[in-house]
C-alpha cells in the first residue's frame, strides 16, 4: 500500500508572488523523490505527493501545512500567513504507475481524490481515507480537533513547527540559539503551536496505521 496527497493552496490569490509557496514546497518534494513521477506542483494551486510508506503520511502532511503557514503575506505587519492549504491523505493500492503522478491510479488515488472533495463540506482542511472505516472515524476527529489551533498558527509558530517536525531533538535552548530567540520565547512559541498535540496525534497515527498493514 501506499498514501497519497492531494492537495491546493487556500487564498492564494492573496499572494503577489505565488514564488514564496511554491519554491519552497518544492524544495522540500526534492527530497522525498523526483518530479513528475513521485510528486507535481501545478501553478493552478494543485499539488499531488506518493508518500512509499503509509506511517509517513500524516508527518509529511503536517510538515507541509507548517511550510505553507510560515509564508510571509503581502503587508509585513501581520502575524499570519494570508494563505493556508487543504490536504486530504488517501491510502490504499496503486495498481497503475504511470510516467507523471497524475496519470496514475489505483484505490490510494480514489481514496484522496474522494477525501479531497469532501473537506469543503466539512470545513476542515485535513483529512484522511484509508480501507479502514474504524480508523477514519478516529483519527479525522483528531485532525478536526488539531485543526482549530493549527489554521490559526502564527508565521512564527509554523516555523517553529516546521523546524521540530523535520527531525530536530535539539532541546528548546539550542533551538533558540538557532533560531536568534530566548529559550522561554521557544517555550510560549511550542505551547502557543500546540507541538506536543500534534507529536502526539502523528504517533498515534503512525502507530495504529503499522498495525493495520502487519
Amino acid at each position: 500500500m501506499i498514501a497519497i496527497i492531494r492537495a491546493d493552496i487556500v487564498s492564494s490569490r492573496t499572494l503577489d508572488d505565488q514564488d514564496k509557496w511554491i519554491r519552497p514546497l518544492k524544495q522540500l518534494l526534492a527530497t522525498w523523490g523526483k518530479s513528475p513521477k513521485t510528486w507535481k506542483v501545478d501553478w493552478g494551486d494543485s499539488i499531488q505527493i506518493e508518500i512509499a510508506n503509509p506511517e509517513e503520511a500524516l508527518l509529511k502532511a503536517f510538515q507541509i501545512k507548517a511550510l505553507i503557514k510560515k509564508v510571509a503575506p503581502g503587508e509585513r505587519s501581520k502575524l499570519q500567513s494570508s494563505i493556508d492549504i487543504r490536504i486530504a491523505i488517501g491510502i490504499g493500492e496503486k495498481t497503475y504507475a504511470a510516467k507523471s503522478i497524475s496519470e496514475s491510479n489505483g484505490p490510494a488515488f480514489i481514496n484522496s481524490a474522494e477525501k479531497f472533495d469532501l473537506l469543503k463540506k466539512e470545513n476542515v482542511k485535513l483529512g484522511i481515507k484509508t480501507p479502514w472505516e474504524v480508523f477514519d472515524e478516529e483519527i479525522n476527529l483528531y485532525l478536526k480537533l488539531a485543526g482549530l489551533f493549527m489554521d490559526k498558527w502564527t508565521i512564527s509558530s509554523a516555523e517553529l513547527v516546521e523546524y521540530v517536525l523535520l527531525g530536530s531533538h535539539k532541546t528548546q535552548e539550542e533551538i533558540g540559539k538557532l533560531l536568534g530567540i530566548k529559550q522561554n520565547t521557544v517555550s510560549g512559541r511550542w505551547n502557543r503551536a500546540n507541538i506536543d498535540e500534534i507529536k502526539a496525534v502523528e504517533r498515534i497515527f503512525r502507530k495504529k496505521i503499522k498495525n493495520l498493514l502487519q
